[in-house]
Parts: C-alpha cells; sequence; structure tokens
C-alpha cells in the first residue's frame, strides 16, 4: 500500500518535465501552424482554415500558462502566483480542451460534408458559416467552462499553498464530481461519436472512389487514425481517469494507482496541443484530395472548400 506522499512525489517527478516539453513543442508547432494558416493560406480561407485558426488560438491561450504549472509542480505544489491566475489557469484548461474537441469534431464534420455532397458545398458553405459556428462554439465552451471560476482556488496545505479544482471537501466533492461527469458527457463523448461516424463516412467513400489512388487512400487513411488517435491518446483516458479519482475521493478513498493514472492522463490530455499542428498540415491536402484527387501543389480547378 503506498501512502499519499509516495503516490504526490510520482505527481511532482512526471509533471515539470512533461509540461516543460509540451510547452516547447507546442508552442513551436503552433506559431508555425499560425504562419502557415495566416500567410501561406491567406488566399484560401476556407471553412478548415477557420476551424483550424480557432483551434490555434486555443491553444496559445493556454500553452502561455503551462510554466505557471512546471513551477508549481516543481516546487512540489506550491502556488505563488495568487488566486487569480490559479482561476485563469484552470479556466484556460477547460476551455482549451473542450474548444480542442469541439473544433476537431467540425473539421471533421466539414471533411465529411465536403466529401458526401461536394457541389452542394461548393455552392452554399462559405467561410461565414464557419465563423459563425466558431463564435457559438467558444461562446458555449465558455459557459461550460464557467463553473471552474467558482470551483477553482488556492487552499492551505502543510506550510504551502495548493491550486485545486476545488478546496471544500465537504460541499463542493459531490457537485463538483456531477459537473464533471455532465463535461465528460456533452464535451467528450458525443464530439467522439460524431467525429468517429464522420470519419467512417470519409473512409467508406474514399476507399469506394476508383479515381484515388491506393497511396492517396492510404495518405486519408493514416489522417482519420491520427485524429482518432488523439481522443484514444489525449481525450478519452483523461475522462475516464478523472472521473474514476473523483468518485473515490468523494467516498474517501484513496487508491495510488488510479492517481497516478489520473496524473499521467493530465499530461497526455495537454498533448493534444501538441498533436493539432499535424492536423494543419493535412487539411488542405486531404480536402482537396477527397474532392478533387489532387493536391494543393497541382494544378487544379476544384474550389477551396
Amino acid at each position: 500500500m503506498h501512502n499519499t506522499s509516495d503516490c504526490e512525489d510520482f505527481q511532482i517527478t512526471l509533471l515539470p518535465p512533461m509540461y516543460g516539453i509540451e510547452f516547447c513543442l507546442a508552442l513551436i508547432g503552433n506559431v508555425f501552424a499560425l504562419w502557415m494558416l495566416l500567410l501561406k493560406e491567406r488566399k484560401n480561407w476556407h471553412t478548415g482554415v477557420v476551424f483550424s485558426c480557432n483551434l490555434v488560438i486555443s491553444d496559445l491561450l493556454y500553452i502561455f500558462t503551462l510554466p505557471l504549472l512546471v513551477v508549481y509542480y516543481y516546487n512540489k505544489k506550491n502556488w505563488t502566483f495568487g488566486t487569480f491566475l490559479c482561476k485563469i489557469e484552470r479556466f484556460l484548461f477547460t476551455c482549451n480542451l473542450y474548444v480542442s474537441i469541439f473544433f476537431v469534431m467540425c473539421i471533421s464534420v466539414n471533411r465529411c460534408v465536403a466529401i458526401l455532397y461536394p457541389f452542394f458545398t461548393r455552392s452554399h458553405v462559405r467561410p461565414r458559416h464557419a465563423k459563425i459556428a466558431g463564435v457559438l462554439i467558444w461562446a458555449i465552451v465558455m459557459a461550460l467552462s464557467s463553473p471552474v471560476l467558482k470551483f477553482a482556488d488556492t487552499c492551505p496545505g502543510s506550510g504551502k499553498t495548493l491550486c485545486q479544482a476545488y478546496c471544500n471537501y465537504t460541499t463542493d466533492s459531490q457537485s463538483h464530481f456531477h459537473y464533471n461527469l455532465f463535461l465528460a458527457g456533452v464535451g467528450c463523448a458525443i464530439p467522439l461519436l460524431v467525429t468517429f461516424a464522420s470519419y467512417c463516412s470519409i473512409i467508406s467513400v474514399i476507399y469506394k472512389n476508383c479515381n484515388i489512388t491506393p497511396l492517396e487512400k492510404r495518405k486519408v487513411t493514416i489522417m482519420v487514425a491520427s485524429v482518432l488517435l488523439l481522443y484514444v491518446v489525449s481525450f478519452v483516458p483523461y475522462h475516464i481517469f478523472q472521473i474514476g479519482f473523483m468518485y473515490i475521493r468523494m467516498h474517501n478513498i484513496y487508491n495510488c494507482g488510479l492517481y497516478r493514472a489520473y496524473q499521467v492522463s493530465k499530461g497526455l490530455a495537454t498533448l493534444n496541443m501538441c498533436i493539432h499542428p499535424l492536423l494543419y498540415i493535412s487539411l488542405i491536402d486531404s480536402i482537396r484530395l477527397a474532392c478533387c484527387g489532387k493536391s494543393t501543389g497541382e494544378n487544379s480547378n476544384c474550389d477551396p472548400l
């Protein structure tokens, strides 16, 4: 049986280097992606670029809070940045997580509609529709994330200040558990099902199209697999272990194995910011390839989607 300090030692050993590496990779990748989308694609501002730019903005907003967490865990969980920044860090993490999930879903649906209904897409789907969808997603996610500003707080503990999801275990544990259960359903499970259904449709159409070569089909398959891998590695484990850990803590049970798994899943949840730039790079060619059988490097009369 491990004691609490052993489990926390695992956390403060794992997370500082993990967050530090993710900060460097995500910053470089997303700054490059922003440059690519704003400069290289400024004449081809289609719906996919609009969704991707929203993802970049979300990632950059949260990336700059990672150094605070590195310092926090390096100092053995002593938060020295005040209550306001504690709440903002927790709020931005929640926003980034669900903005990422919703925009990945939008990109998936956008690709699916473009491939299944190419003539409808060229005639009726415009960048302004993606901008409206983007505003709605930000508004919805910020509303869903707003309870975090109430729950998150700095808490005294063993001569140091903790930045935690909530401090009052007596009054807040049950309501916070139900809130996170709701987020897992609405913010992860439903978008996952929509994304999975979209990509199943894409794969079905691509492999029935005789004009697309086996190599091009493999490229699309790899793109689809990378998005599903994003869910399997980054989004789903975090929600499963978070709900499990909160449930046993609500019932005053402490399981070190589950606690460690939850800490690993927290690092993997942040990893999504490092994977997103790979999706942006594949975005232009994948849509054009699916609709026209041509990449952006080839001359094509296909209208941008």
